[in-house]
């Protein structure tokens, strides 16, 4: 599934990134790589979609959210 279907208070790991070079490359420095788990905060009205990732919260538009490929992470798992 993609991240733009997340749900807040769930956690998630990150499968892949579909993104051009540069926002991809953006993404790895803030920390979000292959493997990472993210923490959804809340989800808004318009897409926008406040996550939690390495500790920092972060808020990131549907636009990029639709190319974010992540599953759901079971609360045994980490």
């Amino acid at each position: 599934m993609t991240l733009d279907k997340a749900v807040a208070g769930k956690t998630y790991e990150v499968v892949s990134v579909d993104l051009p070079i540069d926002l991809h490359i953006r993404l790895e420095a803030l920390g979000m790589t292959k493997g990472t788990d993210i923490d959804v905060c809340e989800t808004k009205e318009r897409g926008t979609l406040i996550m939690k990732l390495r500790g920092t919260r972060f808020a990131i538009g549907k636009g990029i959210s639709v190319h974010i490929e992540v599953r759901e992470v079971a609360v045994h798992e980490h």
